[in-house]
């Protein structure tokens, strides 16, 4: 059976991000494996009824792990907590990924929620940290393997051993 991999949506070119855009980072890889059925393309923030557009939001005294035991906050650019919002995102994004059998995830970075390299500070200053998002950070405490659109060689490589054995 082939890997399914969950993969953000705004990577597939649908303009669910804060601002209305997309992140479009569809290569050939991505192309195939979406013509094989193995994508499961699903975007955190829309499943928990955040609109599009919405304020930009970043998480306040720490990382995506700190949020879902509540010790820190996400909060959009006019200060207002958006926090419960995004851990429902999370918890969506890691049902999502079980109810379709994925065991690999392919998700924005930097986003408070699918970052799994780097999330904004929480300075809206653009100033980037080392960290997981929410979902990113749920998935992974789950044993699903989360990759950055910036790490695809490696993703193919875990697909090709994965699929391999």
């Amino acid at each position: 059976m082939k890997t399914k991999i969950l993969v953000s949506a705004c990577l597939m070119g649908f303009k669910v991000r804060y601002n209305g855009s997309e992140k479009q980072a569809i290569e050939e890889t991505l192309a195939r494996w979406q013509q094989e059925g193995r994508l499961v393309i699903h975007c955190p923030e829309l499943a928990a009824g955040l609109p599009v557009p919405r304020l930009s939001a970043e998480i306040s005294g720490g990382n995506g792990m700190d949020v879902m035991q509540s010790t820190a906050h996400i909060i959009e650019s006019d200060g207002t907590d958006v926090t419960g919002h995004y851990q429902l995102a999370a918890w969506l994004a890691l049902r999502a990924a079980q109810d379709a059998g994925c065991h690999v995830a392919l998700l924005t970075d930097g986003s408070p929620t699918c970052g799994s390299r780097a999330i904004y500070d929480g300075s809206f200053s653009g100033q980037r940290q080392p960290g997981m998002g929410v979902a990113a950070a749920l998935l992974a405490e789950h044993g699903i393997k989360v990759f950055s659109e910036q790490e695809l060689p490696a993703l193919v490589a875990w697909i090709n051993a994965h699929d391999a054995a």
